[in-house]
């Protein structure tokens, strides 16, 4: 577990940091819903992630990413593949920043986010996590590497539930905020969000890089050895 805990704590950080969902849920909690929605929404995270990961890594057991302890072909093949189109995910970010005084523009649906029932709240937050590329290019890196890290079922099951966790101290941090700072919870989260919004192009492009960087050298070392 321990060859498996190492390959993920990179991945988790690179999707816990993750600044439009971090933004949704301090909207979330600073709404009418406030923490029964922002602990919604954490929920609606953490399930999305063990879903998402546990698909790939019973699939990646099936197609034996690890036999006798070397790592199979595919996995390299794979990790070069997620390397690269992260590439291009911190290319589309990093060109879309704002320049100079240029407001940053955020969807249009982020302005309803106040008024999102408990349930809206999850299901959105589901959607960041398994549908935004970023998110979805690393969990699948993380499923792959656990089944390619080898060992039973128990020690399988406690590295996805690490991943998971790990990849939702992002989330997790407003709503412990909002519950456990009182009155100086509001301008904390208002303080957070705003530069959130104005440097979230920025941090996810610099994050894709360097998860990138991370993955396409781990894809040549597994296809080298």
């Amino acid at each position: 577990m321990g060859h498996a805990v190492g390959q993920l704590i990179p991945l988790a950080v690179g999707v816990a940091l993750s600044p439009l969902p971090i933004i949704a849920v301090i909207l979330v909690l600073t709404s009418g819903g406030g923490r029964v929605s922002g602990s919604s929404f954490l929920a609606g995270w953490m399930s999305a992630l063990a879903v998402l990961g546990t698909a790939v890594l019973l699939v990646a057991d099936e197609a034996h990413a690890s036999s006798s302890g070397t790592t199979a072909a595919w996995v390299g093949v794979l990790q070069l593949v997620l390397g690269i189109l992260l590439v291009g995910v911190a290319a589309q970010q990093w060109t879309g920043r704002p320049r100079g005084d240029a407001e940053p523009e955020l969807p249009g649906w982020m302005e309803k986010v106040e008024t999102f029932t408990p349930a809206r709240a999850a299901a959105v937050a589901a959607g960041f996590a398994a549908v935004k590329p970023k998110n979805l290019l690393l969990t699948i890196a993380a499923g792959a590497a656990i089944a390619e890290s080898g060992g039973g079922a128990a020690r399988q099951a406690g590295a996805m539930v690490f991943f998971v966790v790990l990849a939702s101290v992002g989330i997790a941090a407003p709503v412990a905020i909002h519950v456990f700072m009182g009155e100086r919870a509001g301008s904390i989260l208002a303080g957070m969000r705003a530069w959130l919004v104005r440097e979230s192009q920025t941090i996810v492009a610099v994050i894709c890089l360097i998860m990138a960087a991370k993955l396409i050298g781990d894809g040549i070392g597994a296809l080298a050895s």
